[in-house]
């Protein structure tokens, strides 16, 4: 009898451990990024949905050690949720501008033109791994590398929103 006990006690413990892996394998993933403002609606994106985009890389040397972040293009994100990109953004479209937010607080500021490859290369990565793995907790889940900046300070890490603001002349 103590043997049918011991398997039925450790096939209760397998459960207890296996439940919140096949839970969470269930349940539908959290929006990590929030893209609003000036668009016809607000879009909100998953880690998933971004990772079914076009696939890109960045290479960067932080510290002197070289880093591959990989990711999707911000400017294939930012025409996902509906703002001016490529041949739309031309004339008035090319007053507006980025605002990246991040958890912690801090935010820089991209014009459109800066971001769009049809304008500057290279481009502004929406990175989700550096060298092959998901970015630490203290950089994501998503930043941006920023190539061609020769200073690092708008390669924004911790991003959680993306405000597309379009000015207006008065």
């Amino acid at each position: 009898m103590s043997c049918v006990n011991n398997i039925a006690r450790r096939g209760f413990l397998l459960l207890l451990a296996v439940a919140p892996l096949l839970a969470a394998q269930q349940a539908p993933e959290k929006p990590i990024l929030t893209v609003r403002g000036d668009l016809p609606s607000e879009r909100t994106f998953t880690l998933e949905q971004l990772r079914a985009m076009p696939r890109a890389s960045v290479e960067t040397t932080e510290d002197g050690v070289a880093k591959r972040y990989e990711g999707v293009w911000l400017h294939e994100a930012l025409a996902a949720a509906g703002a001016p990109m490529g041949d739309e953004l031309r004339g008035k479209a090319l007053a507006g501008y980025v605002l990246a937010v991040a958890r912690d607080g801090y935010q820089v500021v991209f014009g459109l033109a800066e971001i769009d490859p049809v304008f500057r290369e290279p481009g502004v990565l929406l990175a989700d791994q550096v060298d092959g793995r998901p970015l630490f907790p203290y950089q994501g889940p998503l930043r941006l590398v920023v190539a061609g900046d020769k200073r690092g300070a708008r390669s924004i890490r911790m991003l959680e929103r993306l405000e597309v603001v379009r000015l207006r002349a008065e």
